[in-house]
């Protein structure tokens, strides 16, 4: 008769990430990574890139473990979430890539400056709103978070920080032209 299997604890696990215990990082990675792997491997079709993606993930599973939210869904799910999102990410990111050639080159710098342009105006816009509300696009947009996310990393009510978002959106809108 088979010993019975103890069952691992991830909402515990992320606890001690958001505690700083590396060793907890370790064992979810031991735990998980083949199928983390398996899923962003299906996604990309790439197994170099699926392991960059896995390697992210953990990364952003570090960060936010003090972020995530039993309330929302399981601790297991959510570092599937993670991974899923980083792997869309990137076959995102990918069909927006052009390959330079000779014939390409001269509209690569034209597109690096306007780039370039692009992103100091959005600094610009970005550093004109209050701090909290700059924040909260941030979080948002560049570290992913959702609004429940947000609102409890700043300590705000939710529909303070959906109403921030919302305005912000429309003033960075305005700002950019």
């Amino acid at each position: 008769m088979p010993l019975p299997e103890t069952a691992f604890d991830y909402e515990a696990r992320l606890a001690a990430c958001a505690r700083g215990e590396r060793g907890a990082l370790r064992e979810l990675y031991v735990q998980e990574s083949p199928r983390l792997l398996g899923v962003a491997r299906r996604l990309v079709r790439d197994t170099a890139l699926a392991e960059d993606i896995v390697h992210d993930a953990f990364i952003k599973i570090w960060a936010g473990a003090a972020g995530f939210d039993p309330a929302r869904g399981s601790a297991r799910g959510w570092m599937f979430s993670v991974t899923r999102h980083l792997a869309l990410n990137v076959l995102r990111n990918h069909d927006r890539e052009t390959p330079l050639n000779d014939s390409n080159e001269s509209l690569a710098i034209d597109d690096d400056f306007d780039a370039l342009a692009q992103s100091t105006r959005i600094h610009r816009c970005l550093h004109q709103l209050e701090p909290q509300r700059r924040r909260c696009i941030l979080h948002a947009y560049v570290d992913g978070y959702s609004h429940a996310q947000i609102a409890q990393r700043l300590d705000t009510p939710l529909g303070t920080v959906k109403a921030w978002i919302k305005r912000s959106l429309n003033a960075l809108r305005e700002c950019m032209g």
